[in-house]
């Protein structure tokens, strides 16, 4: 069981939003745009609104999606077989739609009205796209207490194949998972690049146990299919390794500049972990330095507040932060349950 003055859980979940709501109103700027509206990064306010909140986007509207499908997989008949979970999914995916958030991206959408319609949901999905949102939304399945670790892995790529067909899609969104449930179960962060170039080098020659039965309708020529796009992630984790080396990286300078904007999956991995480990010790300094790069900025963002969140528990935010985000109500109740139950 966590810790109760830890609740990585809600922590991560919780992060996300803030890290989304940070990097909302600064995606599509350059980093002097965001400096010149919004003054130096570490200094970045909270966007809070009139109203007293702080909107997010569908990065977290699609994270809740995520989560309320695992729960409803969970009391449908659990997170072993693939047809609750994919239907849950496709469930949670098809109702998004009537809430999509701010600025939802056209993969998901397109995906998701396909899906709603009843299209078999490997022809509903974007076979050629590795956009971001197969990732952004991924921490409820590292998260969500019971499965092994071969289900977390089938978890992750399937709600990634669900919108986002590319075989880089599926190994980015289960690497994510995969670090985040690494920081939530107390690794340190600076073991975090090798370990993930570790699990993507095995990943090409030993798929989780099962993927044909998930995942084979996408891919009748079986889990090879993913090689490519575990090729890829790999060479994004070896920029990642060579930044966070010593000397690698100037914590002032655009973290997008060393591993990429952040509009595609394994890139928005990259950089939002590049963001946390330029300050594990700091999560706060993460997630302004995250919402103040030339990339996509909320995606990013809502990444590195899902690995801070993860590492340091629900004490990284201010409590300010919390009680203001959107969701954040629904998110602390969700993350309290499985904190209980980890």
């Amino acid at each position: 069981m966590s810790t109760p003055n830890k609740r990585p859980a809600t922590g991560a979940l919780i992060g996300s939003a803030i890290g989304d709501a940070l990097g909302q109103p600064t995606e599509f700027f350059a980093v002097e745009r965001i400096e010149a509206e919004y003054g130096p990064w570490r200094q970045m306010r909270f966007p809070v609104r009139h109203n007293g909140v702080a909107l997010v986007t569908d990065d977290t509207e699609m994270t809740l999606a995520v989560a309320r499908a695992l729960r409803d997989a969970q009391e449908a008949g659990g997170l072993s077989r693939p047809e609750p979970v994919t239907g849950a999914l496709i469930e949670r995916f098809s109702a998004w739609l009537d809430h999509p958030g701010i600025a939802p991206g056209n993969t998901c959408m397109t995906a998701c009205r396909a899906l709603r319609k009843g299209t078999p949901w490997a022809q509903a999905t974007i076979a050629e796209s590795k956009g971001c949102g197969a990732n952004m939304r991924v921490a409820p399945v590292a998260l969500v207490p019971g499965p092994a670790p071969h289900h977390r892995a089938l978890l992750a790529q399937l709600q990634s194949a669900l919108t986002h067909g590319h075989p880089t899609a599926l190994a980015a969104g289960d690497l994510t998972a995969y670090a985040i449930r690494l920081l939530a179960h107390g690794t340190a962060p600076a073991l975090l690049p090798e370990l993930m170039l570790a699990y993507a080098r095995a990943s090409v020659l030993v798929p989780p146990p099962g993927w044909d039965q998930w995942l084979g309708d996408l891919a009748p020529q079986g889990p090879g299919y993913l090689d490519g796009g575990w090729h890829e992630c790999i060479a994004v984790l070896e920029r990642l390794a060579a930044a966070t080396a010593p000397g690698g990286v100037d914590p002032e300078a655009d973290p997008c500049l060393a591993t990429g904007a952040g509009w595609i999956a394994e890139e928005a991995l990259a950089t939002g972990l590049l963001c946390f480990l330029l300050f594990p010790d700091d999560p706060v300094a993460a997630v302004r330095r995250a919402a103040c790069t030339s990339g996509d900025s909320d995606s990013i963002a809502a990444l590195t507040g899902a690995f801070a969140g993860a590492h340091h528990g629900i004490a990284a935010w201010p409590p300010e932060w919390i009680s203001q985000v959107e969701h954040g109500t629904e998110l602390l109740a969700l993350g309290g349950v499985w904190d209980e139950g980890a």
